[in-house]
């Protein structure tokens, strides 16, 4: 499973990858300064916080609270590990939302807090930090 999980950040990570020769000529050159400037505007407004529905959200518990003792056992580093895969899997099974994810890592401390907050300060004393958003790496 978690093979898969890494398989697709791969494949999502690589995806701005070019195969063959870039276009060199002046049009594209004009269109990718025009995309870069439109992505640098874009990404500079605040990203609107994920809504999570309520199944999810427990979801989420459901999928952390098994995993607390192991993260204590594998420490923060492993665990972290842990984490990021399961807040990858966690997303893409309710509804593909990896890249909303990413662009709002705090949603992970919103929805543990707010439905499970036991799971959510136990899981930041096992991993060591001092957030759950702050140990996502993807």
């Amino acid at each position: 499973m978690v093979a898969g999980v890494c398989g697709a950040v791969l494949l999502t990570g690589c995806g701005g990858v070019q195969i063959g020769s870039p276009d060199t000529s002046p049009a594209a050159s004009a269109t990718s300064t025009t995309s870069a400037t439109s992505t640098t505007e874009s990404s500079a407004a605040p990203p609107t916080p994920l809504e999570v529905p309520d199944k999810a959200a427990q979801n989420l518990c459901d999928m952390m609270r098994p995993e607390l003792s192991n993260w204590r056992v594998q420490g923060p580093t492993l665990g972290r590990i842990g984490l990021n895969a399961m807040v990858h899997e966690w997303a893409l099974t309710n509804g593909g939302i990896n890249a909303q994810v990413l662009a709002d890592k705090a949603v992970v401390d919103r929805v543990t807090t707010e439905t499970c907050s036991d799971v959510h300060s136990e899981a930041i004393r096992a991993l060591e930090l001092p957030d759950l958003a702050s140990g996502l790496a993807f």
